[in-house]
């Protein structure tokens, strides 16, 4: 009678090492048929490549009743793009900033200026789109994560390798006297 149960224990045991063997076994064609390998190269090879977005801006200033400048301009750059306006009087270098978004194609910053309104003189309008990876996701997925798909004459590297911005500037003269100018500058009357 031992050796009846022995024999059984033997071949109980060689069943379930034969039943764990035949597991091992199914499961691996199943994870190859699951991922074929050109598969995956397919995936990668069909990726459209993106577009280059060459940059545009334009800006328009105006002085409110009370001396102070707001800045309007249109980008082709994607709506949500974050961009920094600066205002810097040429003559002494001061300078004013602010943060908008683009809209609809659209920006507006200001007022510019001290509370007693800007002296006459020459201006320094400059627009800069902040660095991809502090842009939202949205944008990002247009002008890439270090703005790699912005292109053009307004589009540089910046100081500190975040990537690409693109950057605009225009001058602008205040006052009602403007002094004479053989650069290209707009004139801002009261």
């Amino acid at each position: 009678m031992l050796k009846a149960r022995g024999g059984i224990a033997a071949v109980a045991v060689s069943l379930l090492w034969l039943s764990g063997c035949n597991e091992q076994m199914d499961e691996a064609p199943r994870v190859v048929e699951e991922v074929p390998s050109d598969a995956v190269v397919e995936d990668v090879a069909s990726e459209p490549e993106r577009a280059l977005i060459d940059v545009e801006f334009s800006l328009h200033a105006g002085l409110r009743s009370d001396r102070r400048l707001t800045v309007e301009g249109t980008s082709n750059l994607p709506d949500g793009t974050r961009v920094q306006v600066i205002v810097e009087r040429e003559i002494s270098s001061v300078r004013w900033q602010s943060r908008t978004t683009i809209s609809d194609g659209q920006f507006t910053a200001g007022p510019f200026g001290s509370g007693s309104g800007l002296p006459d003189g020459g201006y320094l309008v400059q627009v800069q789109s902040s660095e991809g990876s502090v842009q939202p996701q949205a944008v990002q997925n247009v002008i890439g994560r270090e703005g790699e798909y912005l292109s053009g004459e307004l589009v540089t590297q910046t100081r500190h390798g975040l990537g690409q911005v693109a950057t605009y500037s225009r001058r602008f003269l205040v006052g009602s006297e403007p002094r004479r100018t053989r650069d290209q500058v707009d004139v801002i009357e009261e």
